[in-house]
């Protein structure tokens, strides 16, 4: 079944536009390491691996924040298939969307070194025209939020929203389809 998820690219979407332009969705949470090979299905695995590699970078932090930012880490890197439809706020009251087209791999030394490449749609949909439900789902606190149970309304969003992209987004097809 496609899984539809909200996923923040960055604080306050700041690495919206890097992101766009270069094709992918990605996290860093301070794991400096290729997680390809490590990535069990059970996301309660990988926690129990990377709450001591999280919390030995980021000391300042509770266990609870580590098993979430794990969580968030493990939902991008493994759970989110090829074909899931992903949502990314640009900050502005519109989302982003795009199709997973690839497994996990690793940048390092990168802003979001996690990733999955994707294939940008050349339109968003405004928060506005969301049902109530939905924007309170997507609007959680968090790097992830699983919105699969919206997928009819959100289909139908992709489908009749008009509002073109004019960021990188663009720019790329341009350069890339021409």
């Amino acid at each position: 079944m496609k899984k539809y998820n909200r996923i923040m690219l960055g604080r306050n979407s700041c690495f919206a536009n890097e992101c766009i332009s270069g094709s992918y969705i990605g996290a860093d949470f301070d794991i400096n390491e290729d997680l390809t090979g490590h990535l069990p299905e059970d996301w309660h695995d990988f926690n129990k691996k990377y709450i001591p590699v999280y919390l030995a970078n980021r000391p300042d932090k509770s266990k609870t924040a580590a098993g979430l930012a794990c969580g968030f880490l493990h939902t991008i890197c493994k759970d989110l298939k090829i074909g899931d439809v992903v949502l990314s706020p640009d900050g502005k009251g519109y989302y982003y969307l795009a199709n997973i087209t690839s497994d996990y791999y690793y940048v390092p030394n990168t802003n979001l070194p996690h990733r999955r490449s994707v294939k940008w749609l050349d339109k968003k949909i405004k928060r506005s025209d969301m049902s109530k439900e939905l924007q309170n789902s997507i609007g959680s606190i968090g790097t992830c939020s699983n919105a699969t149970k919206f997928a009819d309304e959100i289909e139908m969003l992709i489908n009749t929203a008009n509002t073109p992209v004019t960021t990188p987004v663009t720019v790329l097809k341009k350069a890339t389809y021409i």
